[in-house]
């Protein structure tokens, strides 16, 4: 998938507004229906080769996702994205939904992503990785208490984080998004915005 390609982005675009008046006609109103309706327009538009051959194998792909998993694909999901990348509205969203966007695009490239909780965290039950796996793995207490209520961090998100870390950072840079170490610990680091500093944060947070 090329998120930043223009034509990516039209595809999307095109796909949502179909599904928006699938919805207006009573046609996808639940996610079922959703992933059929997007799931068989995909398929006529490779059929009728209504897009350029360069959106083939996305197309493919995401015809593949629709067919093998369901409404676990969350085809909605993945053409917002692709949309918003697509048109660069991505980075006018709040710093919470930019991460959302970044985590779900991780999980369309394949990566493992999980909240842990603080037994799963630190500790004896801590949960091993595998560091020829390519995951991502954020603390869920922090990760709730890291953004205020508009959606702006307010502490770093601490994050263990293994596999391919240059394909990571590319796709963080897309959604405003980076990663700092975070001490001796290899696999730790903290997940921050482009444009905040920790200065930054300590300001948001006194009233």
């Amino acid at each position: 998938m090329k998120p930043g390609n223009t034509s990516v982005g039209h595809l999307a675009w095109c796909g949502l507004i179909a599904l928006h008046m699938a919805r207006q006609d009573g046609q996808a109103g639940t996610p079922a229906q959703e992933t059929l309706f997007l799931t068989r327009w995909l398929a006529v538009a490779e059929k009728q080769r209504r897009f350029s051959k360069e959106l083939a194998p996305e197309i493919r792909w995401l015809l593949r996702e629709g067919r093998e998993k369901g409404i676990r694909a969350d085809l909605p999901g993945k053409l917002e994205y692709l949309w918003l990348t697509g048109s660069d509205a991505l980075l006018t969203q709040n710093d919470l939904s930019r991460l959302q966007h970044a985590l779900q695009a991780l999980q369309m490239a394949g990566w493992v992503y999980r909240l842990l909780d603080e037994g799963q965290w630190q500790g004896r039950k801590a949960l091993r990785l595998n560091p020829s796996v390519s995951g991502l793995y954020l603390h869920k207490d922090s990760l709730h208490a890291g953004f205020n209520p508009a959606g702006l961090q307010t502490a770093p998100l601490p994050a263990r984080i293994t596999g391919d870390l240059n394909a990571l950072d590319s796709l963080l840079q897309r959604s405003g998004w980076r990663r700092e170490p975070a001490g001796s610990d290899p696999v730790l680091y903290y997940l921050m915005t482009q444009t905040v500093q920790h200065e930054d944060i300590i300001r948001r947070l006194t009233p």
